[in-house]
């Protein structure tokens, strides 16, 4: 005799969008990029991993060291007082050999860099050393595409994150207890709401030096409203149901009845939207950055990138590849959303019958 196992209702969604092959593979793609992604600074970085000189072994990742620590001498034959250059450190020991050894990440050059050592003037071609080339400062693109990349997605993903909370809280409220709280609520939202952002975001601009967290702050403040409106009506739906009324009666408290029993029926639209409000929010931050109020620089972003794409139109590297980078990491987005959104379909799953 053989048992059957019922499924939940969650993981009867999660079973249908891992069938959605796009969305499925898309999310896989896109998760693993992100992964590799906070390993940047193993994997792209000009400072070495790990220095074998004289028997010793030094780890540049945690601390500085002088050029003179190496008996790294510049060109003209004297001590490198600064920061090693470890490329040129890994030379200089492969000649010696002496048995000093330098390992380096597997693309060995820093968003921050600046390459004015390569011939002719920035911004260079892509090359076999520098795959998608410099920009107009010297920077290798490809590491500032991939430290964009990481900066992007971490900043979508708090955004969301942030304002879904603040959200979920402020509709659940508005939807269950309704009534006066309900009708102040919604008025001040809407207030809230006739609140230009860009011009918000300009005047602060003006007078404190944004930075990733204020800009993340900023659009959290501005971004949970549509949300709530999604969990208002939801709660507004569920409180009527016959187990809310049961909760009630057995003594469960007003958080319980809320957070436990109407909030994981009220989830489906929440989870719908969210891979869009991480489109919105990677867009917000690239835009913010073309216009020169979002991360401070030097700091590498996709839309700085951008920005010198619009000022040099005919260095076709420095349009194409920070485009190509966005428009895949929307697109994968996008499927992402779409999959989800017909996972989470109530019409096909429903918790209750």
């Amino acid at each position: 005799m053989t048992v059957t196992t019922s499924l939940s209702p969650m993981q009867l969604r999660l079973r249908r969008f891992r069938r959605i092959k796009r969305g499925f593979y898309a999310f896989c793609v896109l998760l693993g990029a992100y992964m590799l992604s906070l390993l940047n600074p193993l994997l792209v970085n000009n400072k070495a991993l790990v220095v074998g000189y004289q028997g010793s072994y030094y780890f540049p990742l945690f601390g500085m060291y002088r050029g003179e620590f190496f008996g790294q001498t510049l060109v003209h034959g004297e001590h490198n007082l600064g920061e090693a250059d470890y490329r040129e450190l890994k030379k200089q020991f492969a000649g010696t050999g002496e048995g000093n050894w330098v390992l380096l990440p597997l693309y060995p050059y820093h968003p921050n860099e600046s390459l004015l050592h390569l011939p002719g003037s920035p911004p260079h071609p892509p090359s076999r050393t520098h795959w998608l080339g410099t920009d107009d400062r010297g920077r290798d693109i490809f590491a500032r595409l991939v430290y964009g990349f990481r900066t992007s997605m971490t900043f979508a993903l708090l955004v969301t994150a942030l304002s879904y909370s603040m959200g979920v809280g402020v509709g659940a409220c508005l939807g269950y207890f309704g009534g006066r709280i309900d009708t102040y609520g919604q008025r001040l939202i809407e207030i809230w709401s006739g609140v230009p952002f860009l011009y918000t975001v300009i005047i602060l601009s003006s007078i404190i030096r944004p930075n990733f967290a204020m800009l993340a702050v900023l659009l959290t403040l501005f971004h949970w409203m549509r949300i709530s409106y999604y969990i208002r009506g939801e709660f507004f739906r569920e409180k009527a149901r016959n187990y809310v009324a049961a909760a009630r009666v057995m003594g469960e408290s007003h958080a319980s009845v809320m957070f436990r029993q109407i909030l994981p029926n009220a989830l489906t639209p929440v989870i719908s939207y969210a891979p869009f409000a991480v489109v919105g929010n990677i867009s917000s931050l690239v835009a913010l950055d073309f216009l020169g109020f979002g991360v401070p620089a030097p700091a590498p972003s996709w839309g700085e990138l951008l920005h010198q794409g619009a000022q040099n139109v005919f260095e076709w590297h420095l349009v194409l590849f920070p485009l190509l980078a966005i428009f895949l990491t929307l697109q994968l987005t996008v499927f992402i959303g779409e999959a989800v959104r017909e996972a989470f379909d109530p019409r096909v799953f429903n918790r209750l019958r």
